[in-house]
């Protein structure tokens, strides 16, 4: 307790025995000094009294499942000045591969008193993953908002862009330039908003979609690659994929066939994240509404830790084709693949 005493009255530059009065809950102290002792419990990492937890800072947890795909940089932008703008002072977690993962951030979120949590991206969209941290943070009641489409039996608000709008307007997209041969490049099966975009996509195809036209990948640009390269050999002639990286590899697939994009194979992503303009060629996709989105989950957020009842439903916002320069009228691929190699065209 004395050293503790020592450092904290170093840090602020107060007395020990004003420190002492801070612990104690005792009078004599300016509202500023207290709070800066208090600052300075959190920040040399020790815990308040019990007394005065309820006075932490108002951190919020960000958890984000990475920061290669461009979308979640985005979000965290949007989210994380949000969050300032409302008084809340956000906590960025970034999951690594072999590192730290969804459930001891929360744990060490937990021990930090945090006022809530968003998670944009992560387990929760995930049928056959863990999920017993998301479990605990409702049974400690602690506000969380997602963001993605979730699995059902998680009690918690949740924003999400249409799915099936997004698939559709692809879909259509490519039909009305005289695609048949259509293939969608998907998350992992147990991935619920690649679930939707599946079952969209059937149904808009009227039941002429076919098992081999559908590929499943992890979400980067070489698993776009090698997916995409599946679709190629069976004739596809459009690629819907679920996500801006893997309509990137599956570029990647088509030119490392000695082909183009659009004029072999067209490409559609999902996010319009950053540089999808400046790529070449410029990437046709479905954009997602970022500041919407993050916007909508910090109020349900802080209505949350202000006490006001909010629905623990989804919210869901419309997506918005963008046409770019990776969509073109379909030709014939056979015919394409058919052709002696010198007469096919390679892309830039």
């Amino acid at each position: 307790m004395t050293r503790r005493l020592a450092q904290v009255a170093k840090k602020v530059g107060v007395s020990e025995a004003t420190v002492s009065r801070v612990l104690n809950g005792k009078p004599g102290v300016s509202d500023s000094t207290r709070q800066s002792v208090l600052t300075a419990l959190d920040v040399l990492g020790y815990e308040r009294p019990t007394q005065l937890r309820g006075e932490r800072a108002r951190l919020v947890g960000l958890v984000l499942p990475e920061l290669q795909n461009p979308i979640f940089p985005a979000f965290a932008e949007v989210i994380g000045g949000s969050l300032a703008q409302q008084g809340l002072t956000p906590v960025l977690c970034t999951q690594t591969k072999g590192g730290v993962s969804e459930a001891d951030y929360v744990d060490l979120l937990l021990q930090q008193q945090v006022s809530g949590v968003v998670f944009a991206g992560g387990f929760f969209a995930q049928a056959e993953a863990p999920h017993e941290h998301y479990r605990l943070l409702a049974e400690r009641k602690i506000p969380v908002v997602l963001v993605n489409a979730a699995i059902a039996g998680l009690d918690f608000p949740c924003v999400a862009c249409d799915d099936a709008v997004a698939v559709e307007q692809a879909w259509r997209h490519l039909v009305s330039l005289g695609h048949e041969r259509i293939g969608l490049v998907l998350g992992p099966a147990d991935h619920i908003p690649s679930r939707r975009r599946l079952e969209a996509a059937r149904r808009i195809a009227g039941g002429l979609l076919a098992d081999e036209f559908v590929e499943r990948s992890i979400f980067s640009l070489e698993g776009g690659q090698a997916a995409a390269s599946r679709l190629l050999d069976r004739g596809v002639t459009g690629i819907v994929c679920a996500s801006d990286p893997l309509a990137l590899g599956a570029v990647r697939a088509v030119r490392r066939r000695g082909l183009r994009v659009p004029d072999d194979v067209s490409v559609v992503g999902y996010d319009d994240s950053a540089f999808m303009t400046c790529t070449e060629p410029p990437l046709t996709t479905v954009r997602q509404p970022i500041e919407a989105m993050g916007r909508a989950a910090v109020d349900l957020l802080a209505a949350q830790i202000q006490g006001s009842p909010v629905p623990h439903a989804e919210l869901l916002f419309e997506p918005e084709l963008v046409v770019r320069a990776s969509t073109t009228q379909a030709v014939d691929l056979r015919a394409v693949m058919a052709a002696p190699r010198g007469t096919q065209g390679v892309g830039a």
